[in-house]
């Protein structure tokens, strides 16, 4: 059995955050936007100046070997990792960090950020859940601790969510009796009833058996119809191609082709793309 992260730090990865002040304008042109990010662990540069940004009701895919910065700019994007330098941009404003007294820029203490990240729902490949909560309960959590929503109007409106992703009958199953599939669907649940400006996931149906990631995938695209907006890691060719406004390749920490689908899977002008395509199809 997998062991479980402590419960304090699930909360803070799985509810995520509300912008503070701007520093930065068109608020219009981008809901989620990165910045010449740079990330690095040790002597390792995982990301390389990372820019990019996703307009309003838009999927923005992304694709890439492993090791080539995905997750790792997912995570900054949600603000559960610092960057090096660069800015990291909601609906405008930059987040994440402060000027101090001496013009330095410097995070936020984390009771700050954690009301930044609740714009931002973010979806993981490991789905974590807290194993002694219900499916129901999963869903409540964050309304009734980051929300401050009363256990009733929590119940009502997480019941609803659970039904919105095909769960209604499942809301008294613990994780532990619900398929890989069924986990995923709460915790895209869980992530949604923060009404979040912007959706980010992370592989989510990498670590799914191959007959249960159809389930996830079509929730996935019934918020796209909707219009949630959407930067998703994924190694689901098909899903890219039917549902993205634009695809990105990353490769080495940095941002070699950013495209409309046509354009990005029909005609690739990097080789590096072409036979990263060639390898996954």
């Amino acid at each position: 059995m997998t062991q479980q992260p402590p419960v304090g730090h699930l909360l803070d990865e799985a509810l995520l955050g509300e912008p503070v002040a701007s520093t930065a304008g068109g608020a219009d042109e981008f809901v989620l936007e990165a910045v010449g990010l740079h990330k690095r662990y040790g002597h390792n540069e995982v990301l390389r100046g990372v820019t990019f940004g996703v307009q309003r009701g838009d999927v923005k895919a992304v694709l890439g070997p492993s090791g080539s910065g995905k997750s790792t700019m997912l995570r900054c994007l949600a603000l559960l990792e610092p960057v090096e330098s660069g800015e990291v941009r909601l609906e405008g404003r930059r987040i994440g960090v402060r000027e101090a007294r001496d013009g330095r820029l410097v995070s936020l203490p984390e009771r700050v950020l954690a009301r930044e990240r609740r714009e931002i729902g973010m979806v993981f490949q490991r789905f974590n859940l807290f194993p002694h909560l219900t499916a129901l309960g999963n869903v409540m959590i964050g309304l009734t601790e980051v929300r401050d929503r009363d256990r009733k109007e929590a119940r009502t409106i997480a019941q609803s969510m659970l039904a919105r992703v095909g769960l209604a009958e499942r809301e008294r199953f613990f994780p532990s009796e619900l398929s890989g599939g069924q986990q995923q669907r709460v915790a895209i649940a869980r992530a949604l009833v923060m009404n979040p400006k912007v959706m980010l996931f992370d592989e989510p149906t990498s670590a799914l058996d191959p007959e249960l990631v159809g389930e996830v995938l079509a929730v996935m695209e019934e918020l796209a119809r909707e219009g949630m907006t959407m930067v998703v890691v994924t190694h689901e060719v098909g899903f890219a191609k039917r549902v993205a406004d634009r695809v990105i390749m990353m490769d080495a920490g940095s941002i070699i082709e950013d495209a409309p689908p046509d354009e990005f899977f029909g005609n690739p002008r990097q080789e590096r793309t072409r036979k990263f395509l060639e390898a996954v199809d």
